[in-house]
């Protein structure tokens, strides 16, 4: 692939990966539960990738994390806090608008003005 090509999807896919993450927090999950469910989607993401962005939400207040004990192996769960759930909701929205204004921009439509 075009190394140019490669570093704009790579920026393209960085703000989308972050609402795609904060979608699927609304109920607790730990990192391979969320690579799981991103997966289904059709969402390829790297733990290299994951994880700091899980740290990264958790340091903005957006998520917070606990660690299960319960079964043999320790699991840190992730989930959006209270505010993370506003954030998340005001981030869906801004993409729905956005992503119908690129849309139109990509069709070629044009809005009824004349130039």
């Amino acid at each position: 692939m075009n190394p140019l090509l490669n570093s704009l999807i790579t920026e393209l896919r960085r703000g989308t990966l972050t609402l795609a993450v904060l979608s699927q927090l609304r109920t607790p999950q730990y990192g391979y539960s969320l690579v799981q469910l991103l997966e289904k989607s059709g969402i390829t993401i790297d733990q290299s990738t994951l994880y700091p962005l899980l740290r990264r939400l958790e340091k903005q207040e957006l998520v917070t994390s606990s660690w299960d004990t319960s079964e043999s192996r320790p699991r840190r769960y992730y989930v959006l806090s209270s505010y993370g759930l506003d954030i998340f909701e005001q981030l869906k929205l801004e993409w729905e608008k956005t992503s119908q204004e690129l849309s139109t921009l990509l069709k070629g439509e044009r809005n009824d003005e004349s130039d």
